[in-house]
């Protein structure tokens, strides 16, 4: 078989004759851009082959698609610059405008440090001829006489195999961990530990997106969060949106891979937290996990075939707790994990999360509760009632379906200011770093940028009477220069085309369409807002001002809107710490009503009316000035 190595990263693999190199990569663990899944329409899985001999497709500005090339020899590969992810961009002030009321607000909730597991010493007297039972019954007894008294109590099986040695070794003094049941008078056994270890009480809050994933170590007995990590979500090399890695899942041992690559992932980045805060992997007693139902449905290793087709139908939106070893974790049997549940195939455990986490369920004010992204999510209401959205805003906000579009990592230009008289622009990039491409912060800024300097009309459209060799028809129509070829990495003119303008207007139309739709079904206007918040970390790298002017954010108050920042993590670490987060993030979930737009009327009017910008009906901008 011939052997495959790729540069820069220097990852080998052997490959079957007939295995393309996107799937190539795929297994030796290196990322190459595919937005399409491998359905081989993006164009965006390019290569270069250095050294051996090939057959596939070759791009039209050089080099092949991986999708669709084949290895005819031992190949040299080299992967470009526009496929890197550097983890560092991830921690570029994460968060940086969460406003003080949010952090307020979670403060605010004073909910008590009341984990869901617990552990407790308990001393047993020692056996003897005649007190001989045996060794679980002993413990059972003692507790019940004790601590849990009038309580049933279940026991996990696995804590047999070491209860002797457990209840000996320190001379019967013991440390046991329960968990809470479903009732009050029910609770688990599932760890017994010799002697007092009730200081080494951990748990991990998970939030698992679509692009990136985040772990926080916590110390359940104190409640300081001891260290955390994050990185990108390996499945992005599957298919860039939950819509391509669905359609990946279907075939073959696709659900698997997936299963397995976030499972590695998050296992390694629980080896990080673990060693970065000199702590045990073994004193792990549960992990919450906020996720979109998508990638809940990954993560348990679910069939999500029924989420992709109407009526979109999820295995289960209320999850039991979980083994972690189960389905591949690396932690000792006993530790669980927790899920927040969700409330339909795209409204998910992240967004429920996010809600009861920030404390907008026992708010009065009308509040609108905005994440932003592929699968823009959408929440109405307040601690009386709530109402709910999927908009399908397409992977325009993180860089796909964009000429030059990439993630927000180092390189990406995330800062656009166009001079409104010589038309040239002002960028900057993540890191100080010679451009590679332009993520969803500097995609917008853009737009916005372009439209009110005049230079494209409110179709999206550019005008071709301007002084400036920035504004040219390019290969697939008229086009903005952005960074010309010698200030990039990639040696060639970054540009911003009609197609990606247009692609932008439909995602920002489909998340303005949805909350006028939301808000009309409920009898109300955008004038109603009292507040408006921003989730999620791509929310927090928001202007504004620039998100208004393309029509993207309602034109109200400036005062009434507030980044949160990642809302889904904070959730999933309000309920690692108490126990009665879990139970009121199941009773929000049933208390939101959704709503789905995909065959709405009423939705299908309003996007048409917000494919201009800002929107064909400028009085709902007022402080948008249209050339």
């Amino acid at each position: 078989m011939p052997r495959v190595t790729f540069i820069p990263s220097n990852a080998q693999i052997d490959v079957a004759p007939d295995e393309n190199l996107l799937r190539a990569a795929m297994r030796a663990g290196v990322h190459i851009n595919a937005s399409c899944g491998g359905a081989g329409v993006c164009n965006k899985c390019k290569i270069f082959v250095e050294e051996g001999e090939v057959h596939g497709e070759r791009l039209p500005d050089g080099g092949y698609k991986a999708c669709t090339t084949v290895a005819l020899s031992d190949l040299l590969i080299r992967v470009p610059v526009e496929s890197e992810m550097d983890r560092k961009a991830l921690v570029r002030a994460e968060g940086v405008k969460a406003a003080s009321w949010i952090q307020a607000q979670a403060e605010m909730l004073e909910r008590p440090l009341d984990p869901v597991i617990k552990k407790t010493t308990v001393t047993l007297p020692e056996p003897t001829l005649e007190d001989s039972v045996s060794d679980l019954e002993r413990l059972q007894r003692e507790l019940g006489q004790g601590k849990l008294q009038g309580v049933t109590l279940e026991v996990d099986n696995q804590i047999l195999r070491n209860l002797p040695e457990a209840l000996r070794s320190e001379r019967w003094l013991t440390t046991v961990s329960i968990m809470e049941g479903k009732h009050p008078d029910t609770k688990r056994l599932i760890q017994v530990q010799p002697g007092n270890t009730t200081r080494f009480h951990l748990a991990g809050a998970i939030d698992i997106g679509t692009t990136t994933v985040s772990v926080q170590l916590l110390d359940l007995a104190s409640g300081e969060i001891l260290a955390e990590s994050s990185d990108y979500n390996p499945q992005v090399s599957y298919g860039e949106d939950v819509i391509s890695r669905m359609e990946f899942a279907r075939k073959g041992d696709g659900l698997k891979i997936l299963q397995e690559k976030i499972v590695e992932c998050l296992d390694r980045l629980i080896d990080e937290v673990c060693s970065e805060s000199n702590t045990e992997k073994g004193d792990l007693s549960l992990l919450s996990v906020a996720a979109n139902t998508v990638m809940t449905h990954f993560l348990l290793g679910l069939d999500p075939r029924y989420l992709r087709a109407a009526p979109y139908v999820p295995v289960a939106t209320q999850f039991p707790p979980v083994r972690a070893s189960e389905i591949g974790f690396n932690v000792p049997d006993h530790v669980r994990i927790f899920l927040a549940p969700c409330v339909a195939s795209y409204v998910g455990g992240d967004i429920v999360a996010g809600v009861v986490g920030s404390g907008l369920n026992r708010q009065p004010e009308l509040t609108l509760f905005i994440d932003i992204g592929t699968n823009g999510e959408i929440v109405l209401g307040n601690q009386d009632w709530m109402a709910c959205a999927a908009c399908s805003a397409g992977p325009a906000f993180e860089g796909g379906g964009i000429e030059h579009g990439m993630r927000a990592t180092t390189g990406a230009v995330e800062v656009v200011h166009i001079h409104p008289a010589t038309f040239e622009p002002m960028v900057l990039t993540i890191g100080g770093k010679k451009a590679k491409g332009i993520c969803g912060s500097g995609i917008i800024s853009l737009l916005a940028g372009l439209f009110t300097a005049g230079v494209i009309d409110q179709q999206g459209k550019f005008r071709h009477d301007l002084d400036t060799p920035r504004v040219r028809e390019g290969r697939s129509g008229w086009e903005y220069v952005v960074v010309e070829a010698e200030a990039t990495q990639t040696g060639k003119d970054i540009v911003f085309t009609e197609a990606d303008i247009e692609n932008l207007i439909r995602a920002k139309g489909a998340m303005f369409a949805g909350y006028l739709t939301l808000l009309e079904s409920v009898g109300m206007s955008i004038e109603d807002l009292e507040r408006v918040v921003l989730a999620g970390n791509f929310g927090s790298y928001l202007d504004l001002e620039q998100a208004v002017t393309i029509g993207l954010l309602p034109d109200i108050p400036r005062d009434r809107f507030f980044f949160a920042g990642n809302t889904s993590l904070m959730g999933a670490r309000a309920a690692a710490l108490s126990w009665p987060v879990i139970n009121e993030e199941g009773e929000v979930a049933k208390m939101m009503t959704h709503f789905d737009l995909s065959n709405n009327p009423s939705f299908m009017d309003h996007y048409v009316s917000c494919l201009f910008l800002p929107h064909t009906d400028t009085s709902l901008f007022p402080s948008v000035k249209v050339k």
